[in-house]
């Protein structure tokens, strides 16, 4: 059986997978895994944009307040609050990748932002009506420039390897399916990510695309994490139904800009 040895596995090639890769490749050798091509992610399909206060009238307290209103006394504050204040520099990360979002027209100095459900302000930067494909495009261009990252199409990771003799447990890698030449192959790593996405393709109506089927969570649990949360899955408020063909993601900023 092929042996393969790299510092960071990851798998997985949506924004998680991808900005994860950039993050970390001044720490070595760096491999991703996709079980299509690198390109078919739930990120490549987002249209409407990414919350984040940027306008002169919102701040974060109020960004803070409206997700909490939202999840019903479901979310974890902390976790909100992390989320929220960290935005801004993660945006200044992916327009430092490359990612240009849409700018005023009437003053191109700020960007143009859009209201979205459960948003009190105006919050969401996009880049016309294709924001995750633009994402997705351009950190593939940055990883793809990278000599110690590599990004391997069509392996599907069967398990998790784990040393269950030290306590706790130790990562070893992972046993992946080669899908192209249906052979087996190990994969040694110090580091495992699961950036998989969720498993919303469980369900026959949904915007999620096909791959969406919970494969990270599947790996986890095996490995002995804890599942938690597992009852809430994504469900897009608008797509466009035709009865003799596949529904497709309509940009939740329609909805936000008064659409009925």
């Amino acid at each position: 059986m092929e042996i393969i040895k790299t510092d960071v596995l990851i798998v997985g090639s949506g924004i998680a997978g991808l900005s994860l890769a950039l993050r970390l490749k001044d720490l070595g050798e760096i491999t991703i895994l996709t079980k299509k091509r690198v390109f078919e992610t739930a990120t490549s399909l987002a249209q409407g944009g990414i919350a984040c206060v940027m306008g002169e009238d919102d701040n974060f307290d109020l960004h803070i307040q409206d997700t909490l209103m939202v999840g019903d006394g479901l979310c974890k504050k902390e976790v909100v609050e992390l989320v929220v204040r960290s935005a801004p520099e993660r945006i200044k990360e992916l327009i430092k990748w490359g990612i240009m979002f849409d700018r005023d027209p009437e003053n191109p100095e700020k960007f143009h932002l859009t209201l979205e459900g459960g948003h009190s302000r105006r919050r969401i930067l996009h880049v016309g009506d294709y924001t995750g494909r633009a994402i997705e495009n351009i950190l593939i261009e940055r990883v793809l420039e990278a000599e110690n990252i590599k990004i391997l199409e069509n392996y599907f990771v069967v398990r998790l390897l784990i040393e269950n003799f030290m306590r706790p447990s130790k990562i070893l890698g992972a046993l992946v399916l080669d899908l192209i030449h249906t052979k087996p192959v190990v994969f040694l790593a110090k580091v495992v990510a699961l950036c998989t996405g969720g498993a919303g393709k469980v369900y026959l109506y949904t915007s999620n695309p096909d791959t969406a089927t919970g494969d990270g969570i599947v790996l986890a649990y095996q490995a002995g994490c804890r599942i938690a949360n597992m009852e809430f899955v994504q469900f897009h408020p608008t797509c466009l139904y035709h009865p003799k063909a596949k529904n497709f993601l309509i940009s939740e900023a329609l909805r936000g800009e008064g659409a009925v």
